[in-house]
């Protein structure tokens, strides 16, 4: 099995910034694009931004210019920073890696952290 495990939400100002972090560990194979989702009380949940193994990097239009996404490959975790914060960033964010583990590595599949919490005052 794979876990993933985020980390990093908080609360904090309009304009302020935060980073959150996620790391997958456990019987790892291959570890792909991993990458950043979120959702808002009664929204759906929404893709922030997404990084490949090659680092090919995607982001949603509402973040572009404010947030960074990166990636250790070497430890297998991705991160998030966010800067320029707005009252409409907050909600749970989570980590999505899709990849194998070592029990069937040609079966490739979605695995998603437990969410950080991320909550911007006005």
């Amino acid at each position: 099995q794979v876990q993933l495990v985020d980390s990093g939400g908080g609360l904090v100002q309009t304009g302020g910034s935060l980073r959150v972090s996620c790391a997958a560990s456990g019987s790892i194979y291959r570890i792909n694009d991993m990458g950043w989702y979120r959702q808002a009380p009664g929204k759906q949940r929404e893709l922030v931004a997404v990084i490949t193994a090659g680092g090919h990097i995607n982001y949603a239009d509402s973040v572009k210019g404010r947030f960074t996404i990166s990636r250790d490959n070497a430890k297998n975790t991705v991160y998030l920073q966010m800067n320029s914060l707005k009252p409409e960033d907050t909600a749970v964010y989570y980590c999505k890696a899709r990849g194998q583990d070592v029990a069937r590595p040609f079966y490739e599949r979605d695995y998603w952290g437990q969410g950080t919490q991320v909550t911007v005052s006005s």
